[in-house]
């Protein structure tokens, strides 16, 4: 062999190395690039709250799930959302993964669907030609992709600009929501946040409950995406009472696709072998997956750092960086919890609403069909404040109890003299908190009963509820807390013992959906809902003894005052009589007089 054939063989032995580590990656481990947008200040339109809030947190999902670019652009105009688009294009004509979420208006005009931007007027039909983006616009930013294109489109929402446009054709349909979409091109997805020609929620909190759902479990790794979508459609149809119903629309081939990569190796994919192998690869697998004592640890103070934070979104991107294992279900917990108090917090104003709505139709005097319409909506929303209250109640006790458990736990591995570390912790404690963490209690095991000041607090919670305790939930059975149960049992014709809480009264009171013991209120205090507030007056009325609003009475001037009292004290003086004409004399003589003797 010649030197040139040795120099060939070289950088044969070089190359085939690199080539095989090239063409055995993973399916989907490819280049991943990413566009956000978010429009929520619409100029000629009312502003959305959630689009802005919510591209925030896909993106910091879709980072941390190792994307290799993430573009997010937010209230974009229309030159800005045509330049936008257009850049992405390139961007995806170099990757394996092209993805493209949109929060913010949309609407369908003879089935054919926009996305509109935030300076959008569409004062006609015709305008949105000119003034918004169709969905096959968007479809072709993402095409160049090489193995998967995805966009995700939460634009289902009600449209201002479809109710005030003008027709120019009358047998032009625009309809409700977004039109059914049917990709031309192969291993491409689009998802709606609710199902064609139907409407989705902004929900009450700072996240609409789509971009929630689709956050907890598009960046898990390993997780096919019909399975996140699937689960996505779980969550909002549960958070929205089965009202709203994600679609997705495309198909994929037979072999899972995630989003994020279950593992990157340079072995490739494997398949699980059969029989008795299978079982020793599946031990070897659990043993790889099980977190180290480092890891674990740093889970744990991740974990702990979000629990300080106690928002939602803190919470989310630990669950998207840790979606497994014993905190992710803490986590999950803690989550409920706060679902739970946003839930109860907004039932419990649309109560407060519909109680004032139903005060003033009473006041106005309104009609008997409005009056019972309000009667009947107040009862609705009494009803779901009900449910929620009891929600939030076990909500927060499961992530109590789950809490205690956890802290129990990792205190029990510590011993009393170990030595503090530059943290304040206990280095011993922390090692053996490290190695104890895989054996903690599942925090959805069963409840211990509780102690007598938990169930004395939780009756006296749920007391408080139906308006038969005015003070606070602490835990002490006092005298308060027995005349409070014993109105419940007159209000409920109950007969509890009320020298003690018990489990069967907290049951009894738990059942009950709104106030049972009537509101009373004091003098000069009226009811607004469930409290009793001040009765104020309009100007010229004052607040009489019968806490009724009376019309104060003109004071006269000093001086008016005086004159009618003199004149009712004065007597009366005959009126003076008028010469007749009888005693007047004629022709002027003397008049004529008789004299007597």
């Amino acid at each position: 062999m010649g030197l040139h054939g040795f120099v060939n063989l070289r950088r044969i032995l070089f190359v085939l190395p690199v080539l095989l580590l090239f063409f055995c990656q993973p399916a989907w481990a490819g280049n991943r690039v990413a566009l956000v947008i978010g429009n929520s200040a619409y100029k000629n339109a009312a502003p959305l709250s959630n689009p802005v809030n919510d591209a925030a947190i896909v993106e910091a999902t879709l980072t941390n799930a190792g994307f290799d670019v993430v573009q997010t652009r937010r209230d974009l105009q229309a030159i800005e959302m045509r330049r936008t688009l257009r850049d992405f294009a390139d961007q995806a004509r170099d990757a394996d993964v092209a993805v493209i979420y949109y929060a913010g208006h949309g609407m369908e005009i003879e089935g054919t669907n926009y996305l509109i931007p935030v300076d959008a007027t569409l004062e006609r039909d015709t305008d949105v030609y000119d003034e918004a983006f169709s969905l096959d616009r968007v479809m072709l930013a993402i095409e160049p992709a090489r193995q998967l294109r995805l966009v995700i489109l939460d634009a289902c929402r009600n449209n201002p600009f479809s109710e005030k446009m003008k027709r120019t054709v009358g047998s032009r349909s625009i309809s409700r929501g977004l039109a059914r979409i049917e990709p031309a091109t192969a291993n491409t997805l689009v998802a709606f946040a609710a199902k064609a020609g139907s409407t989705a929620s902004d929900g009450n909190s700072k996240n609409s409950p789509y971009a929630a759902a689709l956050v907890k479990y598009i960046g898990t790794p390993g997780l096919d995406l019909r399975r996140v979508f699937g689960f996505v459609r779980d969550d909002v149809m549960k958070a929205t009472g089965n009202r709203q119903e994600p679609y997705v629309y495309g198909t994929l081939g037979g072999d899972d696709v995630p989003l994020v990569p279950a593992k990157e190796t340079a072995k490739g994919p494997t398949r699980e072998p059969a029989g008795e192998p299978a079982k020793e690869a599946a031990k070897e697998a659990a043993k790889e997956a099980a977190p180290s004592p480092t890891l674990r640890s740093e889970i744990r103070r991740d974990y702990e750092l979000a629990l300080q934070v106690g928002n939602k979104d803190a919470l989310n991107f630990f669950i998207v960086q840790y979606p497994d294992g014993y905190y992710a279900s803490l986590a999950k917990l803690q989550l409920a919890k706060i679902d739970a108090e946003e839930k109860r917090v907004a039932a419990a104003e649309k109560a407060r609403q519909a109680e004032q709505e139903q005060a003033r139709l009473l006041n106005e005097g309104a009609q008997q069909m409005q009056l019972a319409k309000a009667a009947s909506d107040l009862k609705a929303a009494q009803e779901a404040r009900a449910v929620a209250e009891a929600a939030k109640e076990t909500a927060q006790h499961q992530a109590a109890q789950a809490e205690q458990r956890r802290v129990a736990a990792e205190t029990a591995g510590a011993p009393k003299n170990a030595a503090p570390s530059a943290t304040g912790q206990p280095q011993e404690a922390k090692a053996n908190t490290d190695t104890k963490v895989a054996a903690l209690p599942n925090p959805q095991a069963p409840v211990p009963p509780p102690s007598p000041a938990e169930l004395a607090k939780s009756v006296q919670t749920e007391l408080r509820r139906v308006g038969c305790l005015t003070g606070s939930a602490s835990g002490e059975w006092d005298a308060a807390s027995r005349r409070s149960l014993e109105l419940f049992n007159q209000s409920a014709g109950t007969k509890f013992d009320t020298k003690t809480a018990s489990a069967d009264a907290l049951d009894a009171i738990k059942l009950k959906p709104a106030r049972v013991c009537p509101l009373i209120c004091g003098s000069g205090l009226k009811r607004d809902g469930d409290r009793c507030v001040k009765i104020t007056c309009a100007a010229g009325y004052f607040l009489n003894g019968d806490d009724e609003c009376e019309k104060r009475k003109v004071r006269q001037a000093p001086s008016a005052r005086l004159e009618r009292r003199e004149r009712e004290a004065a007597p009366a003086r005959p009126a003076r009589p008028e010469a007749s004409a009888s005693n007047k004399p004629e022709g002027g003589g003397m008049p004529f007089m008789f004299f007597l003797p």
